[in-house]
């Protein structure tokens, strides 16, 4: 399959089958990350691999999460944690902050996404469903999660990447997508 092609195919999977993913494929995963382009080969990157016991904790961590940020709305707590629940592999990535120089720290986030999408791109072709949480059960912006994962102060959560093999139905469907040309200024 050619990139464009992989580009065009790539969606967030959010159901997966009860399986577990295999050990060599999330190293893949992470070794495709180390490929993004970065600044001054910083490679500013972490990666925390939540699975087995450490994801029974990080349900807890998610489920008092979300009943504090949506104490009227179990409904959308319930489904909010299935979606934890039901996820073989978390794996919570963080960028490098260099203190004193915020454009340096910001170049690390802007290449922590792009690790983050070489690995979204690498698990369509290692047959895995993939997506990118940085809101709600992804705990971004929540303290709990930087110090849950013991990450040192000086890195920033990027998202929360949720990975299994999809469950049928989750083929890629294609979605509408603005043209270049009305986003794009010639000069």
């Amino acid at each position: 399959m050619s990139i464009i092609q992989a580009l065009k195919e790539r969606r967030a999977i959010r159901s997966y089958e009860d399986q577990p993913v295999e050990e060599a494929k999330i190293q893949k995963l992470l070794e495709a990350a180390t490929y993004a382009p970065n600044d001054r080969m910083r490679e500013p990157w972490n990666f925390y691999v939540i699975k087995g016991e450490a994801k029974k904790r990080y349900e807890v961590l998610a489920e008092g999460y979300l009943q504090n940020r949506f104490p009227t709305k179990p409904h959308l707590v319930e489904s909010s944690l299935k979606a934890v629940t039901s996820t073989p592999v978390i794996i919570v990535v963080t960028a490098d902050l260099v203190p004193g120089d915020p454009h340096a720290s910001e170049d690390n986030v802007f290449a922590t996404c792009c690790a983050i999408h070489s690995m979204w791109l690498a698990a369509k072709e290692l047959g895995l469903g993939f997506v990118w949480r940085t809101r709600g059960v992804g705990l971004v912006h929540d303290d709990g999660m930087h110090q849950f994962i013991g990450a040192p102060e000086n890195q920033k959560v990027v998202g929360t990447i949720c990975i299994g093999y999809p469950k049928a139905g989750q083929e890629a469907t294609e979605k509408k997508r603005t043209p270049y040309t009305e986003k794009t200024v010639w000069l």
